[in-house]
């Protein structure tokens, strides 16, 4: 299986509607892309502090686990690949 990954920076004031606009994006992208190329998996990728500091929240996890969205997690600093979470 081949991977596509969505990277998402969290740059804007708002980490809430960043992560709504992130979400919104992946699932229109996963749609296209099952109807394009049915054998990839597309993950979110977000960057390590945000992960840390944002993606503990129960509301949160909560939709990553509904959405079933597969994230990977990126180190800005040393722009490596941290984590991947299925």
């Amino acid at each position: 299986m081949l991977s596509t990954v969505e990277i998402k920076t969290f740059l804007a004031p708002s980490t809430i509607s960043e992560f709504h606009a992130a979400v919104g994006q992946f699932i229109n992208s996963r749609i296209a892309l099952e109807d394009e190329e049915a054998d990839r998996r597309l993950y979110l990728a977000v960057p390590l502090d945000i992960h840390k500091r944002f993606f503990k929240y129960p509301f949160i996890q909560t939709v990553i686990r509904r959405n079933q969205i597969p994230l990977l997690v990126y180190s800005t600093e040393k722009q490596e690949i941290v984590q991947w979470i299925n």
